[in-house]
């Protein structure tokens, strides 16, 4: 059943995603329409849910391992959360760089 449910979300997740791939694709006129412009907009998609699973799958991680750590030596709360700024700071970037890619449009 867990599993189950799992595979609901993914399945949304993806749904939510690819429409909203297809979002700036509506928004231009059918003169912009390549396949330059195409492979930007989903350059910058897969830039986005790639780094989004990476960061998704180091948070999971780093905050089960970094719960059991603060639980059992409070001094390295600190370091904890130097370590969950540090996988931030790559969603952070991959933000920056789809937004990068998609303003060469």
């Amino acid at each position: 059943m867990e599993r189950l449910r799992l595979f609901a979300n993914l399945a949304v997740l993806a749904l939510v995603f690819i429409v909203a791939e297809i979002i700036p694709v509506h928004a231009a006129s059918p003169e912009d329409f390549s396949i330059g412009y195409g492979l930007a907009v989903l350059g910058a998609g897969v830039v986005l849910g790639l780094a989004g699973l990476g960061v998704g799958i180091g948070l999971g991680t780093l905050g089960a391992a970094g719960a059991g750590a603060v639980a059992e030596k409070p001094e390295v709360f600190t370091k904890v959360i130097l370590l969950v700024v540090f996988v931030e700071a790559i969603a952070i970037y991959a933000l920056t760089l789809s937004f990068m890619i998609l303003m060469r449009l």
